[in-house]
């Protein structure tokens, strides 16, 4: 039987981010980076709103829409578990996503005063070893 794998999520009441916001796109930056691997059994609702002291009902629509995205599965009676990847969205959702995130960064960024360079070194700071992990 597989052991629950703890979260380190950190949440934060000054992110413009709703809290459910924060949860599901922190566990997809875990699963995505490799942290959180393949089969590793998610921490129970009550069990992680207790641990981040958010209402369970937080956490059970986070894993809904984590599970419904197919980043997790949910297997009766055992609980919710890492998804086996797969192609999630189409190509042109890949593309609409990508395109969206884009342009909140780049108006995020626009007005910080940092060089284009600058900008860039730190994106490949923060996403290569993610996606280092992801590969290994």
């Amino acid at each position: 039987m597989s052991r629950t794998v703890p979260l380190m999520l950190q949440l934060s009441a000054a992110d413009p981010r709703p809290i459910t916001r924060q949860i599901t796109d922190g566990i997809r930056r875990l699963i995505a980076s490799g942290e959180l691997p393949v089969g590793a059994q998610l921490p129970s609702v009550r069990g992680l709103a207790k641990q981040l002291t958010v209402n369970p009902n937080t956490i059970a629509r986070a894993y809904g829409e984590l599970n419904s995205e197919g980043w997790l599965d949910s297997r009766q009676g055992l609980g919710l578990f890492v998804a086996t990847p797969r192609q999630r969205l189409s190509e042109s959702e890949r593309e609409r996503r990508l395109t969206l995130a884009i342009d909140g960064f780049v108006a995020g960024v626009v007005g910080l005063d940092y060089s284009t360079g600058e900008i860039i070194e730190r994106l490949e700071a923060e996403l290569d070893p993610m996606l280092a992990k992801r590969s290994a």
